[in-house]
């Protein structure tokens, strides 16, 4: 049974150390991991691409429409089939260009290009929001890493008391049932320990996504650091530079450039048509025939505008006034979101402090009391090992708050737009 349950407790110990592998002596700290989640995320090299093929789509929207090119024969009579018996008969060859209605090139060089800076925004927020989850899956698993080095401290403690008990029971101080409560302490803190491993490789798994194999290198010995953090004013007001604010705006933009092409469709459009006509034979005087040149204009006279022109200037500015709430929309969800991880973000930090100031300290003092009292055969074995568990909870929970806090400034940080240290 005892040979079970080391074997239980030390596999998934095997297991990290296998997966670690040549890496094993390497630290992978934080800051490698932002870089690594950022330079290889795939999402944010489909929004850049996307924003570069908007740029380029916006050359070619100001471009004028390819010039057509005319040729064929003209009056060519059919009795004969002879090109030279009829006067008005001619080869011709022609170009006509089209001009699109008032500054129609110029309204859809401009929306694409508001198109092009909304993805080069959003973009920038899958950035944010890489950092942001890197960050807190890089924490989650810090947490566990930490956690199971806590639980293992606990459990030599644990062990320690396992064999006080059995020498009381051999001198007669303790009963058979203390000793089997030990020994059950015991069983409990390395099940819970096996437990912690486990979330930790659950843990990595989700580092694993944005850095690779390297999520299974050991972390850093002590709790990260990330950017310090804004006043709540200061990022209240970042706010409406938002990467996501920016590209609803720049959407907005490109809705407001869709209404003015919308208007120019009320202009005419024009086309200019130039023919020069070849001419073969000769006139009754015998002179040869002179050959011909033409030249025309060709203008879109918008007449009934009810059902096309007024239907898509109506479109247009509906586009327009949905994408100006879509703004107001995005901008509340992020204000609520503030409100709400600032105030978990204070809130922590005074649990934090109550830890640290008090908590801490007085789960140890009646852990080693507890301890002391027993060994003298004042208290009983349960009040002992109430202390001990006390005390490895308070430090289990005083890691929670500090990995948990440090989480919520993260999401702080990707509201204020925080890109310390990583290129997007």
């Amino acid at each position: 049974m005892q040979f079970d349950r080391s074997i239980r407790v030390l596999l998934p110990l095997f297991f990290l150390f296998y997966l670690a592998g040549a890496e094993a002596g390497s630290v992978l700290s934080l800051k490698q991991a932002e870089q690594l989640a950022v330079s290889e995320d795939p999402g944010i090299q489909r929004l850049k691409a996307r924003a570069q093929a908007l740029s380029e789509n916006a050359i070619a929207d100001g471009q004028l429409p390819d010039p057509k090119l005319k040729l064929g024969a003209v009056n060519f009579p059919v009795d004969t089939f002879n090109f030279s018996d009829t006067p008005m008969t001619q080869w011709q060859l022609g170009v006509r260009q089209s001009f699109p209605r008032g500054q129609t090139l110029l309204y859809r060089t401009r929306r694409t290009e508001a198109k092009g800076r909304a993805e080069e925004a959003m973009a920038e927020d899958k950035s944010l929001l890489v950092l942001r989850s890197v960050r807190q899956d890089y924490l989650e698993a810090w947490y566990d890493q930490q956690a199971a080095k806590i639980v293992e401290d606990s459990r030599g403690l644990f062990r320690e008391l396992v064999e006080i008990t059995e020498r009381h029971y051999g001198i007669g101080k303790q009963t058979q049932q203390d000793v089997a409560s030990a020994q059950l302490e015991l069983s409990l803190l390395e099940d819970r320990l096996i437990r912690i491993r486990e979330q930790e490789e659950i843990a990595r798994a989700a580092l694993g996504r944005w850095t690779g194999e390297a999520a299974y290198q050991p972390l850093e010995t002590k709790l990260p650091k990330l950017p310090k953090l804004p006043k709540r004013k200061a990022i209240l007001a970042a706010l409406e530079h938002h990467p996501l604010i920016r590209a609803e705006e720049a959407r907005m933009e490109a809705a407001n450039h869709g209404v003015q092409l919308a208007l120019e469709q009320y202009k005419p459009g024009f086309a200019l048509d130039v023919t020069y006509g070849f001419r073969s034979g000769q006139d009754l005087d015998g002179s040869d025939r002179p050959d011909l040149f033409s030249a025309m204009v060709l203008i879109d006279i918008p007449l009934f505008t009810d059902k096309r022109q007024d239907r898509r200037l109506s479109a247009s500015r509906l586009e327009h006034v949905a994408a100006g709430y879509a703004r107001t929309d995005r901008l509340r969800a992020l204000r609520k979101q503030l409100d709400g991880a600032y105030g978990r973000w204070r809130k922590l930090g005074e649990r934090e402090k109550r830890f640290r100031q008090r908590l801490l300290g007085e789960a140890k003092l009646n852990s080693e009391a507890s301890l002391s009292a027993y060994q003298n055969g004042i208290t009983e074995f349960t009040p002992l090992v109430r202390a001990r568990l006390r005390e490895l909870d308070a430090r289990l929970q005083m890691l929670r708050i500090r990995v948990d806090r440090a989480k919520t400034q993260a999401t702080l940080l990707y509201l204020a737009g925080h890109v310390e240290g990583v290129a997007p």
